[in-house]
């Protein structure tokens, strides 16, 4: 309830006319493919809105929310990687670039264009996908690629050939007229 809260205070400069719709049970998940060890993780507690007077996408989500098959993968991302007591979300900031009317039912293939935080590094970032939209509801599917590198997030060489440098990032998100 406080990363919604977070959410909306962040989205006040958004607002004019529009409609706002929020998520507050969205789904990120990200995988880590290499000939030695896949790693995937989900987060089902991602928050987000989306104001539809003028495309402003915002999305924040716990870190530690991501669970994994494996539980000593799940303590070693956390403590080791990407030290979420240090910093505890992950978050994009940024704007629909195609010029869409969401409040009117369709299928569009969007591209959102801003910045993510992650480890505490913002860097800019964009995020091709696809929103359904009934009028009442949005229903987003997409994805992109982190490179580790760029926010800071060391790997160990002992286990450096068991973690991708390029982890691909899915999410999919359910949007509810607020």
């Amino acid at each position: 309830m406080k990363l919604s809260l977070l959410l909306a205070c962040i989205l006040v400069g958004f607002s004019s006319m529009g409609q706002l719709y929020m998520a507050q049970n969205g789904e990120v998940s990200f995988f880590s493919k290499t000939p030695l060890e896949d790693i995937d993780a989900t987060n089902k507690q991602v928050s987000s809105i989306i104001n539809t007077s003028n495309n402003e996408v915002a999305v924040q989500m716990r870190v530690t929310q991501f669970t994994f098959p494996n539980k000593l993968m799940q303590e070693h991302f956390n403590e080791n990687y990407l030290e979420s007591e240090k910093y505890p979300s992950a978050t994009f900031k940024g704007k629909i670039k195609e010029v869409v009317d969401l409040k009117v039912p369709g299928t569009y293939a969007i591209t959102a264009v801003g910045t993510a935080t992650i480890h505490g590094v913002t860097k800019p970032i964009e995020i091709k996908g696809t929103i359904v939209s009934t009028g009442q509801t949005l229903s987003f599917n997409g994805q992109f690629d982190v490179k580790l590198v760029d926010y800071k997030v060391d790997i160990p060489k002992i286990v450096f050939a068991k973690i991708a440098e390029t982890i691909q990032v899915k999410s999919k998100i359910v949007y509810q007229i607020r």
